[in-house]
């Protein structure tokens, strides 16, 4: 496939983005029409394909609005998706494929954890940024200098939902069903801590593995342990599995999860099981901030629906590049040194971005608890569930 060359808006049609293919341009003189392009490692295909089609619709909509209104000193915004199905593997290759392409400026993504930090060794050695912008795992940052995240470390995020789960719902007695990766125990042992410092005593903890299905008997021996709550870590699709599956060995109690659920497909493949499950996210509709309604209203009006947490991260990632380039050039040394320099770019999720310099990480991240009400995700209000 040939490079992509637009000047104003750009908009890619799913599944068409031929990654790797752009090749010594950035070695050649630039002019106006060269676009800037950013690599993209996720998924498009395999069981967390919705997360890279909801990554889409936020990259393509800030896309529209950056490159309709003249671009990055005249020159337009692109990616390039490779697709990964967030497969280490693959992250891989695709990291080697990007280190090598000089037009790349800058990578995003992968997806998971444990995809991004196999591949982080490549871009910290050709010193390419790799912008984790839904990697929560605490380690990610730590694997080099050319470490970035927008994404809340489970180091934060598991203390706030054990918080949650204990002192707002009144659990004292959780057990835990994860995902059993890397992600999924680190989470698992943060929460657990984490609960216990809050005054609860977590009964029983259960993992299971990606390619699982049949949750029952790990279940059954979760019901055994005579629970007051259950809280799933894992993300939307197991989380919607394991959901259904609770009814069917007599579990009938409050569900917590972590944020990675906050997907409309979990709300679609859970159906009524996920009735009444509470979750926390950074992101939601509803928000009345006004910047918030502004890209609500604009979303809505592109793609008919609301957006979730994972687009509106990806719209904020867009727009902080687009800035940081803008202000420090297209040069992958000086986007490092730039994300470290960048303050008060405008954030839907945050509001304004900034980093820390030593974690790599965005500065005032703000939570908001949720329960799914009536086929939807709503505003918790305040209500406790009633515990059996």
């Amino acid at each position: 496939m040939k490079q992509r060359k637009a000047i104003g808006a750009v908009r890619w049609l799913a599944g068409i983005a031929a990654a790797g293919l752009l090749s010594v341009a950035a070695a050649m003189p630039s002019n106006a029409a060269d676009p800037i392009m950013l690599g993209v490692s996720g998924p498009l295909t395999g069981p967390n394909a919705q997360y890279g089609a909801q990554w889409k619709t936020g990259f393509d909509l800030a896309l529209e609005q950056i490159n309709g209104a003249g671009g990055i000193k005249g020159r337009p915004l692109q990616y390039v998706f490779e697709d990964s199905q967030s497969d280490p593997r693959q992250s891989v290759t695709i990291a080697q494929k990007f280190v090598n392409d000089p037009t790349i400026v800058a990578e995003l993504g992968d997806f998971s954890s444990p995809a991004s930090m196999a591949a982080s060794p490549i871009y910290q050695r050709a010193g390419l940024v790799q912008f984790g912008f839904t990697n929560s795992h605490p380690d990610f940052t730590k694997g080099g200098d050319f470490m970035w995240s927008n994404s809340i470390a489970q180091s934060d995020e598991q203390p706030a939902l054990a918080e949650f789960v204990v002192k707002q719902l009144g659990l004292k007695r959780p057990a835990v069903i994860h995902l059993n990766t890397d992600w999924g125990r680190i989470s698992k042992d943060i929460f657990v801590k984490a609960a216990k410092d809050n005054g609860a005593e977590v009964v029983a903890t259960e993992g299971f593995l990606p390619d699982e299905k049949d949750y029952r008997s790990t279940l059954v021996r979760i019901r055994d342990a005579k629970p007051d709550g259950i809280v799933i870590l894992a993300y939307y699709a197991d989380g919607a599995l394991i959901a259904r599956q609770l009814r069917s060995t007599g579990i009938k109690l409050p569900v917590a999860a972590v944020s990675s659920v906050y997907s409309p497909k979990f709300l679609e493949l859970g159906g009524d099981a996920v009735e009444g499950i509470y979750t926390k996210a950074n992101f939601f509709p509803d928000d009345p901030r006004p910047e918030v309604q502004a890209f609500v209203k604009t979303y809505q009006a592109k793609y008919g629906k609301d957006p979730d947490n994972f687009a509106a991260t990806a719209y904020d990632t867009i727009v902080l590049f687009a800035e940081v380039i803008k202000q420090y050039g297209t040069d992958r040394k000086a986007i490092h040194n730039g994300l470290a320099k960048i303050k008060d770019v405008p954030s839907v999720v945050f509001g304004k971005v900034a980093f820390d310099t030593q974690t790599r990480r965005v500065l005032g991240a703000k939570t908001i608890n949720l329960v799914v009400k009536n086929g939807k995700f709503a505003a918790w209000d305040g209500t406790k569930p009633v515990v059996n």
